[in-house]
């Protein structure tokens, strides 16, 4: 068994505070608005210039002007502000934001992130993954374990073109949850309801100590 994009969102949710100011990138992240705990209710900033951004709008309801960096549409809620993507870069760069929960392409085990391009493969442009890991106090990556070909995406080493280094704070994939320390580098968390560690290991280039619980092991998955 694995989580679903909404249970690993849900288990994203779960660590953010009435009040916090959080960036939600593209794909699974923008999952977490609707899984947030009763009484928890977070402003959200996007990077193109919002800052208390709504719910998506229901079908019908569209503003094709009011959207978000991924250019999705949205609403604003009340008491919401507009700017410049000029003051909204400040904003981030400042580190006035409390979260930034981004999506992956790969994770390495010293918390390297790669999540904007694949050699190769046009893309509109950078947006502001860079800005958000460097600015950012924590880091959180939601994320498949493997890619669509089956291969790990928590690795020793990115092979891909890097957003930031030694960034993540912690991982969340539909198997397991993982933490990026300084002192013990990437550590196993909590597995999955009916994934083993041996599936883990398996999935997993990375290096990684298992903290489960009162259980401690080191972990060198092949």
């Amino acid at each position: 068994m694995s989580w679903t994009r909404e249970e690993m969102a849900a288990i994203a949710a779960a660590e953010i505070n009435d009040g916090d100011y959080v960036n939600l990138g593209i794909g699974i992240p923008t999952m977490i608005a609707n899984q947030l705990p009763d009484g928890v209710n977070i402003i959200l900033q996007s990077e193109n210039g919002i800052l208390g951004m709504g719910p998506f709008p229901y079908e019908g309801d569209e503003d094709p002007d009011l959207i978000n960096a991924g250019k999705q549409t949205v609403t604003l809620n009340r008491g919401a502000v507009v700017f410049d993507s000029a003051e909204s870069f400040a904003m981030i760069r400042g580190g006035n934001l409390k979260l930034a929960v981004l999506g992956a392409m790969e994770v390495s085990e010293k918390g390297d992130l790669a999540n904007w391009i694949i050699p190769g493969v046009m893309v509109k442009g950078m947006g502001g993954a860079m800005d958000l890991v460097a600015g950012a106090p924590r880091v959180i990556v939601l994320t498949d374990h493997v890619d669509k070909k089956g291969r790990p995406k928590l690795k020793k080493e990115c092979s891909l073109p890097l957003t930031g280094t030694q960034v993540v704070d912690r991982v969340i994939t539909d198997l397991a949850v993982f933490d990026i320390t300084e002192r013990a580098g990437m550590v196993l968390r909590e597995l999955a309801p009916g994934v083993t560690l041996e599936q883990i290991e398996e999935a997993t280039e990375a290096a990684f100590t298992v903290i489960i619980g009162d259980a401690r092991t080191e972990g060198e998955p092949s």
